[in-house]
């Protein structure tokens, strides 16, 4: 399946899970419940996958996807009232610590799901405050 397409699927169960949930549970909640919309798909899905950071060939870090689909997409998952840059911080990181080309953040937190989509290909820190000298 094309990331497109992907994405598009992926989205479609976190709508499910959006309208039938609404808002007002904790993050784990809505976690749980899009792995099972998303295997309901067909669709391969990892909760708290580790992803270790490198540099120079060094482990320096780890951290943990919310959801891994396909081995594809990184989902992170929020249940906020708003976004803030430092989640999208937060997903652009991922995507330059795992070199996967696609992430989706999505917030359960407001009456309908909210969601970005960044592509790694064309992701940078400059999306985050655009005013930054590079």
């Amino acid at each position: 399946m094309e990331n497109e397409q992907l994405s598009a699927t992926i989205l479609q169960a976190a709508f499910e899970v959006s309208n039938e949930l609404g808002a007002g549970f904790v993050e784990s909640v809505y976690q749980k419940s899009l792995l099972i919309a998303l295997m309901n798909k067909g669709l391969e899905a990892k909760a708290e996958v580790a992803i270790d950071v490198e540099f120079r060939g060094e482990n320096v870090g780890r951290f943990y996807a919310d959801i891994l689909v396909e081995d594809k997409i990184i989902l992170e998952l929020k249940a906020v009232d708003s976004f803030v840059k430092q989640h999208f911080a937060q997903i652009l990181n991922y995507l330059k610590a795992t070199d996967l080309p696609t992430g989706l953040i999505l917030n359960f937190g407001k009456p309908r799901l909210e969601y970005r989509r960044f592509d790694n290909r064309f992701c940078s820190t400059a999306v985050l405050n655009p005013r930054s000298e590079v």
